[in-house]
């Protein structure tokens, strides 16, 4: 069961959180060139993308609670939510994610908006990039975390 659980959470994390960073760290790119619609259409995929990503989380919580199959472990359980690198993880997708919900994902929506009107988005670009790259960053921060697991 725990590899099973294990490809399902890495598969969701592959096809959920790599095209919401993908999403964040390129939707400046039609603000910068007036591109209303691909100014829009980031902000549906980021909006999809941040919903999809519970799913790596509901499959990390299984995972979680998953007995390791390894020799020696005793069928000791994954892991605990009192781990310093799950509740980290947790609370940084939820950063993460309120960046792209709260901040991202509205300013798109002005952007294209705006860009529909003719109006001048100069200001917005540099929320955008620079919101597109903490959630990168944060995302990076989460897989060094899943990897290294500190405290363990």
């Amino acid at each position: 069961m725990f590899k099973i659980l294990l490809a399902v959470h890495l598969l969701f994390a592959i096809f959920a959180i790599g095209p919401l960073v993908h999403a964040a760290t390129t939707a400046g790119r039609g603000v910068r060139t007036g591109d209303g619609a691909a100014t829009a259409s980031s902000a549906r995929l980021l909006r999809i993308y941040s919903y999809a990503s519970v799913l790596v989380i509901v499959a990390g919580f299984g995972l979680m609670n998953a007995k390791l199959p390894f020799r020696g472990s005793g069928g000791a359980k994954a892991g605990e939510f009192g781990d310093l690198w799950i509740w980290l993880s947790v609370v940084l997708w939820v950063v993460a994610i309120g960046i792209v919900l709260v901040l991202l994902v509205p300013t798109l929506e002005k952007a294209s908006t705006a860009l529909g009107a003719g109006r001048s988005v100069g200001t917005l670009t540099g929320r955008i990039s620079a919101g597109g790259g903490v959630v990168a960053l944060i995302f990076t921060g989460i897989v060094f975390l899943m990897v290294y697991r500190p405290g363990s």
